[in-house]
């Protein structure tokens, strides 16, 4: 039996250790870097942590090489954390989810449902680690005392990493989760092979973690919008990048899908995406279900159709209201009119659109169980195909 080695990789540790150095998040290629052309302003950040007060965090575990020994490996998975008001707040806020296909799993969406509220973090996984990841949030608010109720309903998404991971194996354990959460953090946002991402697939290309934000001008309230992606779906023909059909120019060869460990009958689109959405802009719940809606169609800019396999579950929720949850006395509320709705739209489609395009570029091929091996977006391709299409934006 292999020895075992965990390898946990959160945002504090490479962020800046709290020393200042600087983040791997900082300093990966971005899409942007590589002259892709996106619509309106990012924040500053250009992350889902433009949204102030949002924490991100991460736990990854990657270990062994070689055959798949259910229990022992190869691992490469996680859970990704985001947590609304930052680890020390215990006010929830408003939140509104949507199911785009249902061949996934959110967790504790009937409430968010009936309350209208998101109490507490959102953790993203794997498919077979939800229930470990759900009771190690609960555990996790237990110990704080910041649960609204005596009980616990915690958001915890998945997507499947099966064909990199030992997901039999169920590698992560209540540590993990742990260790993600203690380390979630405002800033730089790590993407790609990281988290819950470390072991996904997206277009057939190495997927995994991406965000985004766009940030409104004055005239539209100046409000930020951040997403947060677990990218893992869609067939290659299928990917489309500033309108140009990278997947159909960038083919899956037969050598690819041998290496990948898929034969001829084999479902390409058979995979998920989760997104998380942010705003401080003042929306109440039906509202944020409205704008949780609209993610569909930052996927439908890259290519995806929502396949029968998928699981594309989204959650929307918003910092502004503080307090809005607790106390016995009506509280006095600010919503933005449905009327001025319209730019928000459109930031949350832009900006999912590009967290997505981000996790592929920041991604590296990775190679998982028996040998499978799923390659990374070719930057240098990508460039020339936009070049090629004159879609090619000047770098930053």
């Amino acid at each position: 039996m292999r020895s075992r080695t965990w390898l946990p990789v959160c945002c504090a540790t490479l962020a800046c250790c709290l020393s200042g150095s600087p983040s791997e998040a900082q300093t990966r290629v971005r899409a942007r870097d590589l002259g892709i052309p996106f619509d309106a302003t990012p924040g500053p950040l250009n992350a889902i942590t433009d949204v102030a007060g949002v924490e991100v965090g991460h736990a990854t575990l990657i270990e062994g090489v070689g055959p798949l020994e259910v229990g022992v490996g190869p691992i490469r998975t996680g859970v990704t954390t985001i947590l609304p008001r930052g680890k020390d707040s215990a006010d929830p806020v408003f939140a509104g989810w949507f199911t785009l296909n249902g061949n996934g799993e959110m967790t504790g969406t009937t409430w968010v449902e009936e309350s209208g509220f998101l109490e507490g973090p959102i953790a993203i996984t794997n498919t077979h680690s939800v229930g470990t990841v759900r009771d190690a949030v609960i555990g996790w608010q237990a110990r704080r005392g910041v649960m609204l109720q005596p009980w616990s309903l915690p958001v915890v998404a998945e997507t499947y990493d099966g064909g990199l991971n030992d997901i039999n194996g169920f590698h992560v354990k209540a540590r993990h989760v742990v260790q993600a959460l203690e380390a979630s953090v405002s800033g730089p946002v790590d993407e790609g092979n990281v988290g819950g991402g470390t072991g996904m697939v997206c277009y057939r290309f190495k997927g995994g973690i991406g965000t985004a934000s766009r940030r409104l001008d004055g005239a539209a309230g100046g409000y930020s919008v951040g997403v947060l992606v677990q990218a893992n779906f869609g067939s290659r023909e299928q990917l489309r990048i500033a309108g140009v059909p990278v997947g159909r120019e960038i083919p899956l060869t037969e050598a690819a899908r041998a290496a990948q460990g898929l034969d001829a009958a084999d479902a390409e689109d058979v995979g998920s995406i989760i997104i998380v959405l942010a705003t401080d802009a003042p929306l109440l719940p039906h509202q944020l279900k409205r704008l949780a809606r609209r993610a569909s169609m930052g996927i439908a800019r890259t290519g995806g159709t929502s396949s029968n396999f998928s699981g594309d579950i989204f959650i929307a929720f918003s910092t502004a209201n503080p307090g809005a949850a607790t106390g016995s006395a009506p509280v006095r509320l600010t919503m933005a009119p449905n009327g001025e709705l319209n730019p928000l739209f459109g930031a949350t489609v832009e900006a999912i659109e590009e967290a997505i395009v981000n996790a592929l570029v920041a991604a590296d091929t990775m190679t998982g169980i028996d040998g499978r091996t799923v390659e990374a977006l070719p930057h240098d391709r990508v460039r020339t195909l936009l070049q090629r299409y004159n879609r090619l934006a000047d770098r930053p």
